[in-house]
């Protein structure tokens, strides 16, 4: 953190997710897991990072990077979430699970839930923010002629369900402290971009919110929808929804390129179009932590901070 420190602002690539009890960090080439157990110690999981954005060029290029970044992420979410309740389930349920899992698929038992997962999670998504409001907008269809009328409905009907979502599950007491964890993850990342040392005391300074969080890309990703699915035009709901499902990539890939330009960049024009989704962040996704959950961040951001001459700035 020496050299760090010498630097007044600096933009690092080092992103995490919130858990369950539990932080994780992405760094250049390192995953970190910090999870508070029940005991109350510190249980740190890292692991190296195998991106394929570095490896393959195919995977590098615009748009095609968003769409696959958006599906690792997902993976890894899944199973650090996983991991994370793993200690805070009850013996016997885990025991449960565990057989009806093992019996069916062996070896790959962990792959195979993975997979499943993610799968229902992206169905899931698909339903609640693609295909109910396309279905809902194509009732007004009869008083609206316009397309891009249309698709600007259905398009607010996407921001209205998003925000509803959001409201309600951040009544939940267990989402609740996730949402505290989350606003760990967000303060120790500003105060090691600050080039502060990652300590209890400077972390507790810094603010809840981060544009590049993740809440801000699924904000982004509803606005670019509109613009990107009013070249479909408005056919027939089945083909709709066909449409919607096969432009989701590359949805996903343009909000991708825009936040990124939003994360590396301190330019007015920026901080503009990140004010809308750190203020849904505000609103709905994140909360002051205690410091015992500012430990935990700290500990997961610091285990994937570089060594030997890797960067992780922004090219």
């Amino acid at each position: 953190m020496e050299n760090k420190a010498k630097k007044e602002l600096f933009k690092t690539t080092i992103g995490g997710q919130a858990l369950i009890e539990g932080v994780m960090m992405r760094g250049p080439s390192k995953i970190a897991i910090a999870v508070r157990k029940p005991n109350k110690e510190i249980e740190l999981k890292v692991e190296n990072l195998k991106d394929k954005t570095k490896e393959n060029k195919f995977f590098s290029l615009p748009i095609i990077r968003g769409a696959y970044k958006l599906v690792e992420a997902m993976v890894i979410g899944v199973n650090a979430l996983t991991y994370s309740a793993s200690f805070w389930e009850e013996e016997e349920n885990e025991d449960k699970k565990e057989g009806f899992i093992s019996k069916i698929f062996g070896e790959n038992a962990e792959t195979v839930e993975t997979g499943l997962t993610v799968l229902v999670s992206f169905l899931v998504a698909a339903l609640l923010f693609m295909i109910i409001p396309s279905v809902a907008a194509g009732l007004l269809k009869g008083k609206i002629n316009s397309v891009i009328l249309l698709n600007l409905m259905e398009g607010i009907l996407r921001l209205i369900i998003f925000g509803v979502y959001l409201y309600y599950i951040s009544k939940l007491e267990d989402i609740r402290r996730v949402f505290e964890y989350h606003g760990s993850e967000h303060k120790s990342i500003s105060c090691y971009e600050a080039g502060d040392e990652l300590t209890v005391e400077n972390v507790r300074k810094y603010p809840i919110v981060h544009p590049r969080c993740g809440t801000s890309f699924l904000f982004m990703v509803m606005m670019v929808s509109i613009v990107v699915l009013s070249f479909f035009g408005w056919p027939s709901p089945l083909m709709r929804i066909v449409s919607r499902l096969v432009a989701l990539p590359i949805i996903a890939g343009v909000a991708y390129e825009i936040n990124r330009i939003i994360g590396r960049s301190d330019s007015k024009i920026c901080k503009i179009l990140a004010l809308p989704g750190m203020k849904i962040q505000s609103l709905a996704t994140v909360r002051e932590p205690d410091d015992s959950m500012i430990e935990v961040a700290i500990e997961s951001l610091k285990a994937v901070i570089p060594e030997d001459g890797e960067s992780d700035l922004w090219k």
